[in-house]
């Protein structure tokens, strides 16, 4: 069915298409200069976890970490505002000595020591973990790989459920979808730990099935609608979808902006990943995606199913 009124998405196409080169290239530029800011999970360090008799005064306990040379030291409130979770990128005491490990307690220890000597109340060691900076390059690594292979999947699969052009788009999509993302969080300097990764991952997900809804509407209306060249088939389809992304992706955006305001500082930057992937994501559903198939000049008779010789005669009665 033919909606009424058919929006002119792909008549903006070139300026939907400027638009996301510049930022593709500011993204990979900021990559390229300042890099992500990995967190704890990728660098390696030390994470701790103390309990104090009332509220923490997390400010305090940053400028104490800070003076005594943690420097970069991440301090939240950890379930309640008496439990104190710190990340510092150091895994043994800055004022240690390395050629003498007999003298190199925990540093888990030596923390409580230096915040106790600033407060008043008593302070409990929880737990502590480290994290050596092996694991954390191998995470980094298998992350990557995680990524591309997910990527190669989803080219793979459209493919076959659809057409090679089609999977050209989906993964165009997604390709730019991820380096946005992360180019978001090279160019705030946002710490990016596993929790963001699975979060960027999440995004593939997203993304990929929004642009399959509208890549099933447009395989369906090249079938259908025998007058109109490939631009109006590509817009009916998006018009017709239209609704349907825009309900998805505001209700999603709803979950994770109250995640993001009052789910805590521990998955902030997690629910952050997510709204602009969901953002970036719904644009590339309607544009990135399409525009590829623009470009690479979609028809029917891409979508015409190939009868072998001698079919016809045996589906007759």
């Amino acid at each position: 069915m033919t909606p009424e009124k058919i929006l002119n998405f792909m008549g903006q196409r070139k300026l939907a298409a400027v638009f996301s080169i510049l930022l593709l290239v500011g993204s990979i530029v900021s990559l390229t200069v300042q890099g992500l800011n990995f967190g704890l999970d990728f660098t390696g360090g030390t994470q701790l976890e103390y309990k104090y008799e009332t509220a923490a005064d997390l400010n305090a306990i940053r400028a104490t970490l800070e003076e005594a040379g943690y420097t970069g030291a991440v301090v939240v409130n950890y379930g309640s505002d008496t439990n104190v979770l710190m990340s510092l990128q150091q895994s043994v005491p800055p004022s240690a000595d390395p050629s003498k490990p007999q003298e190199i307690v925990s540093i888990g220890e030596v923390v409580l020591e230096l915040l106790e000597s600033k407060s008043s109340e008593e302070i409990e060691l929880l737990r502590t973990d480290v994290v050596g900076a092996q694991v954390g390059e191998e995470l980094a690594n298998s992350g990557g790989m995680g990524m591309l292979l997910a990527l190669a999947v989803v080219m793979a699969y459209v493919a076959v459920r659809f057409q090679f052009k089609f999977s050209v788009g989906a993964v165009a999509a997604l390709i730019h979808d991820v380096i946005i993302v992360l180019g978001v969080f090279s160019f705030f300097q946002l710490t990016f730990d596993l929790t963001v990764l699975a979060a960027v991952l999440a995004v593939i997900g997203y993304s990929l099935n929004d642009t399959i809804v509208v890549a099933d509407r447009i395989r369906e209306n090249f079938r259908l609608i025998r007058k109109g060249d490939s631009e109006e088939v590509i817009n009916i389809s998006l018009t017709q979808t239209l609704g349907r992304t825009m309900i998805t992706s505001l209700t999603t955006l709803l979950v994770l902006l109250a995640l993001f305001f009052v789910g805590g500082e521990m998955i902030h930057n997690f629910a952050l990943a997510l709204i602009v992937g969901v953002v970036i994501g719904t644009y590339s559903s309607i544009y990135v995606s399409a525009n590829i198939l623009m470009a690479m000049h979609i028809d029917r008779e891409d979508l015409i199913p190939v009868v072998k010789e001698g079919e016809e005669l045996d589906e007759l009665p």
